[in-house]
């Protein structure tokens, strides 16, 4: 009996403790947020299907590379600094794809010009 119970508790908490070492909630948190920005630009037109296609694809790019840190079960301070600088390059990107006066108000799939002064 002695035996079994710390046999018992490492088998509880070492699937934990494993767990706890690929969990990676501000990672998930900022994909979730950066997909809805994305979303968000193409349903509101500042984003054009190409433009939106090209975002979706540094987005899988950056769940590529948390896929690849968590593959050996342990994420490192060094893969989640280059998951932390894929993401803001994303950011950066769709940033900069949102505001560059190129939109698709009326979702026919065209770059509608700009009515202001050129």
């Amino acid at each position: 009996m002695k035996h079994i119970k710390p046999l018992v508790a490492l088998c509880v908490l070492l699937p934990m403790a494993v767990f706890a070492q690929t969990n990676t909630p501000r990672v998930d948190q900022r994909e979730v947020n950066q997909e809805a920005r994305i979303q968000q630009g193409a349903s509101s037109g500042s984003l054009t299907q190409r433009e939106t296609a090209r975002l979706e694809n540094g987005q899988q790019h950056v769940q590529n590379i948390e896929t690849r840190a968590k593959a050996d079960g342990v994420v490192t301070r060094q893969e989640r600094g280059r998951m932390h600088h894929a993401q803001e390059v994303q950011s950066q990107h769709i940033y900069n794809q949102k505001h560059d006066r190129q939109h698709d108000f009326n979702h026919n799939g065209r770059v509608d010009r700009f009515a202001g002064r050129r």
